[in-house]
This record gives structure tokens, C-alpha cells and sequence, in this order.
């Protein structure tokens, strides 16, 4: 049975300690890294890539020189993993999902995640972690702010969960629509109308204030914008600068009816739609970088900076896979063994570009798969913006 426990406050901690404390001894483990967003799903996408990678590996595990035993034991694990998939109803509500599985020492377990570098699979003689350790920190904080007339609700959404924190009530006028006066035609009207702009100003004032103080009590990596219609983002313009350069957009929601899970599945579009929009920032840096000798581009240079502890920023196409090689001791990668000379202990890997992604998590490197199509022709396989020469 799938273990998918986790705290009640969203933290997988526990998942995270019985894996770092696995042992498989002589075994190997099977780690899956699955993107499961609704582009994924649609007409079982994410079955067809996780067909496909199980092909792959299948065809390339005579390559790693392992006992007959040991390669069936893997092959049944990675046959317990795609049965698994082919049931829709086995998936998380989450953009993602890790696997880990080792039969022979009854390793099983399915963590949902909110969102996964690349689909990828791997065998390795540890669970892969790097990335599921590494999700709470990369997603970091963000606020999620919701309005409407008379209330402003925010929320902390964090990779695993979103918590709804004090917000604020306006004071609305009430009664019936205006009320006429003995000032002259239209002036009731006019007074009305005026106190509610007033109003109105002073609640989106008062909102943006309360934002800024929730910041500055605990600063968030993002913000996102809520309302109906076309108000989910009209409380930007009264936000402090230092604070409008962290909006990620804007998302339609009612403020009275909204819930957490609501607001989080909201705020995970808006994130993954900037994320987009910022490969192209990225693309900008590297073709610059490219000039000045602080960006390499290609699997082969990208490699060697990444082990000579290079790379500041790592930039991934998810299409490309390659076979290559790893140092154990050292931890390097390559192409070719020839790369490697001098290390005693080098072995060959299944996709190198999948162990550089762990490399670079193991390093704390910011990772960044390229999904922007524009974006993606200036990567070729790998390429990275390094933080010296």
C-alpha cells in the first residue's frame, strides 16, 4: 500500500527522515519524479512519458553491470511503479508526484508534490531526495491576497499547504442606493457615489498596508492578487514598490466563498504561468552571460562547471536525455569516461542529464527546466549562468 501520510501542517518531514535513513543494502532503489499537471493528464500524457522512460531504462540496465538478481528486482519495482500510474484515481491532486520503490527491502513510497523539475526515473543504490528535500525551500512563501467591496482576506501558501491569516473588513456603506437632499437636483447622487470611491480607496489602502505588515513580519517570495472580475488586481497600484516587484498576477476568486484549497490550486497556476514568462528573463542572462564568459551552454561545459562548483543557476531542456558517467567519489559528471580520467571508481549512468539536476539540487543550485518554447531553442541539453570564471 502506498504510504502518503503526511503532518497536519503539510510538512513531509517523516517521508523525508525513512528515506534519507534507507538502506537498501546490495539492492538498488527506483526514484520517479512525475509531472502530473492537467497538460500531463490529459488523454494519460504522463503514462505515455512514464512508458517510455521504463522502456529506456529497461534497455539500458545491462549497462550498469549488475548481478541478474539485482536487475529483476528492478525491473519488478519499476513495473510495480507504472501499474501504479495506470490507475488515474492512484494520483495526487497536486501538479506532481515522487516514487520510491525497493521491493527487496519493502521500500514504498508516493510523496505529492507541488511541482517536479522534469518527469524523470531513475535507479540508483539511494532514494533520489534531493529535490523532494528541496521543495519547501524552492517554493518558498507566498501571500495571497483576496478582495472584494467590504473584506480583504489573505493567505500563506506554501509548497505543501495554504493557511488563511487575519484579514481586514472595510466600512461599507449601507442602505438603499443614495438619498436625495435639498442641496438641488443630483447632489445625493453625487455624495454617494464620492463616499464610495472614499470608501473604496481607503479599504484598498488599508490592504495594502496589512499586506506590507504580514511581509515585514515574515517576508514572502511572491504575491498574488485575488478579486472578482476585473478587481483581482486592483490592489496593485497601491502597493509599495518593493512589493510590486514580487507580484507573480493575478487570479479570479471570490472573496466570501473562497477556501484555502481553492486559493492554493489558484495561486499554483499564477506561479507556474510567471515561471513561464520568466524563462524568457533567463534566456535574456545566459545569451548575455554567453558574451562575457559568465554562462556556458551545452551537456559537456555545463558539466564541468557544474563540478568544478561553477554554476550559480542550472538551466535544463526536458526533452533531452543522455547517457554518460559519474566519478562516486568525486561526484563529477560526463559524456565520456575519458572525461573522467584519473578517478578509480567511475560508472556509467542512464541519463546525465537527470543526475545533473540531483548534482545541482546536492549543491543548492537554483534549477530551472525550460518548458517556454522561444525559451528552449537557447538551451542546448544543458547550459548554466555561473556565480565565478
Amino acid at each position: 500500500m502506498a504510504r502518503t501520510t503526511k503532518s497536519a501542517d503539510g510538512s513531509i518531514a517523516a517521508q523525508l527522515e525513512r528515506l534519507n535513513a534507507f538502506r537498501p543494502g546490495k539492492h538498488r532503489v527506483v526514484s520517479c519524479y512525475l509531472k502530473v499537471e492537467p497538460r500531463d493528464r490529459a488523454r494519460g500524457k504522463y503514462l505515455i512519458k512514464v512508458k517510455n522512460r521504463v522502456r529506456d531504462l529497461e534497455a539500458a540496465l545491462p549497462e550498469l553491470g549488475l548481478e541478474r538478481a539485482t536487475m529483476e528486482a528492478i525491473k519488478a519495482d519499476l513495473a510495480r511503479v507504472l501499474d501504479f500510474l495506470k490507475q488515474p484515481g492512484n494520483l495526487p491532486a497536486s501538479q506532481g508526484v515522487a516514487i520510491f520503490a525497493c521491493g527487496p527491502q519493502k521500500l514504498w513510497e508516493v510523496v505529492p508534490l507541488p511541482f517536479v523539475h522534469r518527469s524523470r526515473l531513475a535507479v540508483d543504490r539511494t532514494p533520489l531526495v534531493r529535490e523532494l528535500a528541496s521543495a519547501e525551500d524552492e517554493f518558498g512563501r507566498i501571500l495571497t491576497a483576496v478582495l472584494d467591496r467590504t473584506a480583504a482576506r489573505f493567505f500563506q501558501v506554501t509548497a505543501f499547504g495554504a493557511t488563511e491569516v487575519p484579514g481586514i473588513t472595510a466600512d461599507a456603506t449601507r442602505g438603499g442606493r443614495y438619498h436625495g437632499d435639498q442641496d438641488g437636483p443630483g447632489w445625493g447622487e453625487h455624495s454617494y457615489n464620492n463616499r464610495l470611491r472614499t470608501e473604496r480607496q481607503r479599504h484598498l489602502e488599508a490592504a495594502a498596508l496589512h499586506l506590507q505588515l504580514l511581509d515585514k513580519k515574515d517576508p514572502v517570495r511572491g504575491i498574488v492578487l485575488a478579486g472578482i472580475g476585473t478587481d483581482a488586481g486592483v490592489l496593485q497600484p497601491y502597493l509599495h514598490p518593493y512589493l510590486l516587484d514580487r507580484v507573480m498576477g493575478s487570479v479570479r476568486l471570490n472573496a466570501k466563498k473562497v477556501t484555502a484549497a481553492e486559493v492554493r490550486e489558484a495561486t499554483l497556476a499564477v506561479r507556474a504561468d510567471w515561471e513561464r514568462a520568466s524563462e524568457l528573463l533567463l534566456m535574456h542572462d545566459l545569451e548575455e552571460g554567453l558574451g562575457t564568459g559568465w554562462a556556458v551552454d551545452g551537456v559537456h561545459d555545463t558539466l564541468k562547471a557544474l563540478g568544478r562548483g561553477q554554476v550559480r543557476t542550472l538551466l535544463v531542456d526536458p526533452d533531452v536525455a543522455e547517457p554518460g558517467f559519474r566519478g562516486i567519489s568525486s561526484g563529477r559528471l560526463a559524456l565520456m569516461e575519458a572525461d573522467l580520467r584519473g578517478e578509480k571508481d567511475v560508472v556509467p549512468v542512464i541519463d546525465v542529464i537527470d543526475d545533473a539536476i540531483e548534482e545541482a539540487l546536492r549543491q543548492r543550485v537554483t534549477v530551472n527546466v525550460v518548458f517556454e518554447p522561444a525559451a528552449k531553442q537557447a538551451i542546448h541539453g544543458l547550459a548554466a549562468l555561473l556565480r565565478f570564471r
